[in-house]
């Protein structure tokens, strides 16, 4: 496939295609994974797995867990409080939006956003599982997000933002529906430094959350130039070549000659902003 990683319609088309088929697996085999490999998601993928406790996992249904393709847990970075607002881009399978909804009760609201139609399929069938009301289901982009200005306490995202060609679009979409001294907390993947090129254009990175990462200072560039403030990233989990020797293999790269290039230059971040009063 003949993907031009810098046309944003092209990534967009790749995206939809390889997040619907990772909820269609989810429906049919009972497994999915960011990177999209077929094994159970928390055996083999470095990036997504084990980031909810036992106590979590347990308040959402388990097609909701297996479809997670996240990189860390913005429900609890949030501090989401009674009451609140709270939107996630690029919602999945749900599990995000179903937490955040427990977590502002019955006064506050739960959106999720996605453009994936297997995934709001999910999603909306995972509610009705959760036998919760206060949650819903978007379909849209996360470039053009279909809320009124100023709309919103709190953004999360888990592992999305990344995803997007034009995330400086992103960050001022989210800018503009969030309330005055709203809170933007997502996980993402970011870069630490100069990154091999070679990762930067393979395509099937790209789908499995690392390539289309931001350098972690552009990424703080992009969020005050949105207009945000009080910017912060701190770094949760450091990956390794090894650690993501199956994904960096079925894209076609030799685990041992990008050794020490690539060690350390990719992780795992909560990057908290707010938006001035």
């Amino acid at each position: 496939m003949n993907i031009n990683l810098t046309d944003p319609d092209s990534v967009k088309e790749l995206v939809k295609k390889k997040y619907g088929e990772a909820a269609l697996r989810v429906v049919t085999e009972g497994k999915t994974s960011c990177c999209g490999t077929a094994k159970p998601l928390h055996a083999v993928d470095p990036i997504t797995r084990d980031l909810y406790v036992d106590g979590e996992a347990a308040l959402v249904p388990a097609d909701a867990l297996l479809a997670s393709l996240g990189c860390g847990n913005p429900t609890a970075l949030a501090e989401l409080k009674p009451g609140e607002t709270v939107l996630d881009l690029g919602s999945g399978g749900g599990i995000d939006v179903l937490l955040s909804a427990r977590r502002v009760g019955p006064a506050g609201k739960a959106y999720g956003l996605d453009m994936t139609d297997e995934m709001l399929a999910l999603a909306n069938e995972n509610k009705l599982k959760a036998g919760v009301d206060n949650v819903e289901f978007l379909k849209g982009e996360i470039e053009d997000i279909p809320l009124p200005d100023n709309s919103v306490d709190v953004l999360i995202s888990n592992c999305v933002i990344n995803l997007s060609a034009d995330k400086g679009q992103v960050l001022r979409e989210a800018f503009r529906v969030l309330k005055p001294g709203g809170r933007f907390a997502v996980s993402d993947i970011a870069f630490r430094g100069a990154v091999p090129e070679q990762i930067r254009e393979s395509l099937a990175l790209w789908v499995g959350c690392v390539a289309g990462a931001l350098e972690q200072n552009e990424y703080r560039e992009k969020l005050a130039a949105a207009g945000f403030e009080n910017i912060s990233l701190e770094p949760t989990r450091e990956y390794k070549a090894a650690d993501a020797r199956e994904m960096l293999e079925a894209a076609g790269i030799d685990v041992e000659a990008l050794g020490a290039a690539a060690d350390g230059k990719v992780f795992s971040a909560y990057i908290r902003a707010t938006k001035p009063f």
